[in-house]
This record gives C-alpha cells, structure tokens and sequence, in this order.
C-alpha cells in the first residue's frame, strides 16, 4: 500500500500508547501511518460511573463513525471497551498479543487497612465493584473515573485506602508502583479481553484487511473470543458485573466466566479445561450454563430454587463439582469466608528448616505466592487433609505424614516426633488445638501467619435443607447472619464437625476431607430421605 494508513484513536495517553504500537508494527512491516485522534463520549463525561451512562461502546462511538465517514482508516481500542456487536460494514482486523490482563490495587499508604473494620476502595468499573464487595462486603466502594494520571492523583488527593486499576496500562504507562505500594489481585476476574489490543477496519476494505492480518496474534484471537461469547450471550456490556478469562497453556484452554449479582452478594461461576482442537463453542456453552443456573435472576439480584431437596455451599464449587450433585436436589452457593496472602520476609525461610506443619492449602498456597518451591528447604513436612497433602508434594515435596484432624495430627507428632520443634504455616483464625497440644507436651511451636481469613456472611432467605461447611470460620460466618434451626450441617472434616455440632441438631462428616466427599455425603443423606 503507498498511501500513509491513518490510525484512530482516542486522545488519552494509554490510547495513544495502543495507536503507537500498532503504528510501529505497520512500520515494521514496511507500511507508513499517522495518528487521527478523536475524543469519545467516555473521555468528556467523567463525574459519573461508566454503568451509569447507559450508552453501549461509549469509548467507541466516535472512532466508529469516523471510519464509516472515511476520516481514518483503521481505529485502535482496548478491546475490553468494544461492544460485542460492531456496527455494520466494521469488522475486526486484528488483534495484538495480549499483556497483562489482571487487575491490580494500588494503596494509599499500605496494606493493614485490610485489618481494620471499614475501608474505601475506588473503582468506577460495576465488575471490580463486585468482585470486591464478594470478598470484603464491609468495604465502601467509591467511583473513580478519568485517565491513568487523574484516576492516580486523585488516590493521593483522597482519603482513600486504595484504587483498583488494570495492570497492563499501568506497566504500558511505565507507572506502576513499586511492589509495597500495589497488590496484584489475581482472585479478581478481569474483564473480557482485558490486556487485549483491537485494530477495526471497514470489511469493504480489503487490501487494509490483509494489512491488519499480518498484526493478528492467533493465540490471544482464539482466548478473547472465547471471553466475548461469554460476555455477548450473558448480554452485559458494561452494565453487568461480568468476568471471563481464557488461557492457552501448553495444549489446553482454560476458561473461567463468572457473573455476579450488583450488589456483589452472590455469583455463579463456570470453569473447564479443555484440548485445544476441542474448544467449539465454549464460551457460549459457558454462558447458558450460568443462565440456566440462576443468572438473569442474578442480575435482578434474585434468586430462586425451585426443587424440594436444596443445598447451600458456604465456598463457591467448581462445574464438575456442581454436576456431581443429584439431579433431585437444587444447590446454591458463595463464599463464606475469603483469604489473602501476607507479605513474608525472607528470613522465614532464610535457613532449612526441620519440620513444619500446613493445615490447610490456603497456607501452602500463601507459602508459594512469598517464595519459590526451590527456597523452601524443609526436612519434614506435615499436614491435615488429602488435598492439601497433594497440593504440597506437587509443588514442594514429600509429605511425612497427614491426618484429616489438626488434634490427630498433633497427637501423632507427640508420639513421634524427635526433635521438638515445629514451625507451623497458619492464618490469622487458626484453630488452637494443635498448637495447645503440642505446647502441652514441651514442643516449640514457631508460628507463622501467612494468610488473612475475613468472615464474608450472606443472609439466607430461600429455604435450605443442607448447608456445606469446609472451615470452622465458615460455620462462624454462616451463623453471624443466620440461625442453625433444623438444616443438616455437611462438614468436611472432624474438626469442622466439632464445631458445628455445637449449633446443630444433625451432623454429617465426609469419609474423606474433600469438597467432592462432602457432596457425596449430601448426595447419600437426601438419597436416604426421598
């Protein structure tokens, strides 16, 4: 092509950054450019929430009817801000490879507001709102809107606690903060085709097609199509809180989709992997999936079961979990409690260490967001429940020896254990018993907290039969906002047992300490019942 390609875009210093980078791939491809910008509905009103606006593509618009208008010749978006449907006569060219697609928290000052009763978060996005208020409900959520440099200030101008931001146009932007002053926050689902690059073109246009197929990054195509099925067929644009995330790692694609009420009191969630050559229509599959669980209800922050036998999980199950549960039964979930790793120095792990104790995966996990499986030079390792003991020897080594109890496990180090002193990876709501045994019977015990547990309690309005414990602080969650009356209490473990028979009338224990168990556990009492 002789003719100099004009690039559209939107006048902001990330924009401008995309256009720039597309500029230089043509460049590289011997083709020459310039940069047109035109400013958008989203960039001039700025005092109000992007849900709140009730335009769909309100990033988009203008760049649109200029290239219908023949003003430019290609337009550059964050793909994230593209409505599913493209006008007529605009397609998609191309898409460049992905960066970074997680969210991040930038902090006002540090990280101990996390402790406190209260604090502000600032986002103007519905679906990091949520998210946020699923995991910490007792936080208030500010609006914050304008770009990366304003959105920036105006934390420091505020007494805020934190801003949530994408992490690709902070590093884009070369303003990341450095690692004390930010948290990546990868429980956060991002937004489809987050971190994704979108060059638009006119379909007439071909030999401008043929330019912008020499930009496509195939795998980051194939990952963001699937996300925007997902979105396109729950019908969200921005006025849903909406998450979707692919992934191509070796041979397979894993997908996550979740939709969450507004208020960010309830979810339902999809994930699967599958190969490669079998993805077909997954995120379609994944979006009726979530509908016909529940999700327009979710979105009217409704939801109702309709079957006569119903269970609830205090943590949010995974897709095969949930169809292992019997078709006669109806089942509901959230998460009762959430965790969040701490910052551990590197002295915790500076010298080998002869025997530690894991109670849990959160802790192993914790563990290994601090250090890397090489740094963790542990002679002995112990720990309570099977998945937690296959989680630690795939991802550091052999374990000594497990117990499906934090008090048998404690008895069995007393009786076994040489050298008397343990240190003990916990979170801040650890049970005392293991400690308290081991103490009882002259046994140091170096503890370590390396995760926070928060209570995240939901009232329950609809009528449940069953409810399914994993944790003693899920029981203590459930009962701050609910009362034990007749349900049946379905535990994972003896440990949570033990607490719930406090409260309840009628206690089933799993035969093993899994999620999968404990549903079987249900699955055989209600099959009883019938």
């Amino acid at each position: 092509m002789d003719k100099i390609i004009r690039i559209g875009t939107r006048s902001s210093e990330l924009a401008l950054w995309q256009a720039n980078t597309v500029a230089k791939q043509l460049d590289g491809l011997g083709y020459k450019s310039e940069i047109v910008k035109i400013d958008s509905i989203g960039d001039i009103v700025l005092d109000k929430p992007l849900y709140e606006l009730g335009i769909t593509g309100v990033f988009t618009k203008n760049l649109d009817i200029a290239l219908l208008n023949d003003k430019i010749d290609i337009a550059v978006h964050s793909f994230k801000d593209v409505p599913t449907k493209l006008p007529n006569g605009i397609v998609q060219g191309a898409i460049l490879k992905r960066g970074d697609f997680n969210d991040i928290l930038v902090l006002k000052e540090d990280e101990n507001f996390f402790t406190n009763d209260t604090a502000i978060i600032a986002t103007g996005s519905l679906r990091r709102k949520a998210q946020w208020l699923y995991r910490y409900p007792h936080h208030t959520i500010t609006g914050l809107r304008g770009n990366v440099n304003t959105r920036l200030q105006k934390l420091e101008d505020n007494d805020w606690d934190g801003a949530i931001f994408a992490a690709a146009g902070l590093k884009r932007l070369k303003l990341l903060p450095e690692k004390e002053k930010h948290i990546k926050l990868d429980w956060m689902i991002p937004a489809p085709a987050q971190g994704a690059v979108m060059v638009a073109v006119l379909d007439e246009n071909e030999e401008l097609k043929a330019i912008c197929t020499e930009l496509n990054h195939e795998d980051t195509a194939t990952c963001v199509k699937i996300e925007r099925d997902f979105l396109r067929v729950l019908e969200g644009g921005c006025t849903a809180p909406i998450g979707a995330l692919a992934l191509i790692i070796k041979e397979e694609l894993m997908f996550k989709g979740v939709l969450f009420s507004p208020d960010g009191k309830n979810k339902i969630e999809f994930s699967k992997s599958v190969e490669l050559d079998k993805i077909g229509d997954l995120g379609v599959y994944a979006a009726n999936y979530i509908l016909d669980r529940g999700g327009k209800k979710l979105m009217r922050e409704e939801i109702i079961i309709e079957k006569d036998i119903n269970i609830y999980s205090t943590k949010n199950l995974s897709l095969n979990q949930v169809n292992s549960i019997s078709s006669h039964i109806g089942s509901l979930m959230s998460d009762f409690i959430t965790t969040r790793s701490n910052r551990l120095k590197p002295m915790v792990v500076k010298k080998p260490i002869k025997n530690v104790i894991f109670t849990s995966q959160n802790a192993v996990e914790a563990l290994l967001e601090n250090f890397s499986p090489m740094e963790l030079q542990f002679e002995n390792m112990y720990c309570v429940g099977k998945r937690t003991k296959r989680l630690i020897e795939k991802k550091i080594g052999k374990v000594s020896q497990d117990e499906n109890s934090a008090e048998k496990l404690a008895n069995y180090l007393v009786e076994n254990l040489s050298e008397k002193e343990v240190t003990f990876f916990c979170g801040n709501k650890k049970r005392e018993e293991l400690s308290n045994i081991l103490n009882e019977n002259n046994i140091v015990v170096n503890e370590v907290e390396s995760y926070q547990t928060a209570l995240t309690p939901r009232k329950i309005d609809e009528k449940i039969n069953g409810i399914l414990f994993f944790s003693p602080s899920a029981i203590e969650s459930f009962l701050t906002q609910n009362k034990a009356t007749d349900i049946v209490a379905f535990c994972i473990g003896e440990t949570t047992a033990t607490v719930a028979r406090k409260y309840f009338k009628n206690v089933e224990v799993s035969k093993v300490s899994t999620i999968e168990s404990v549903i079987e556990t249900a699955n055989e009492y209600f099959k009883v019942k019938e």
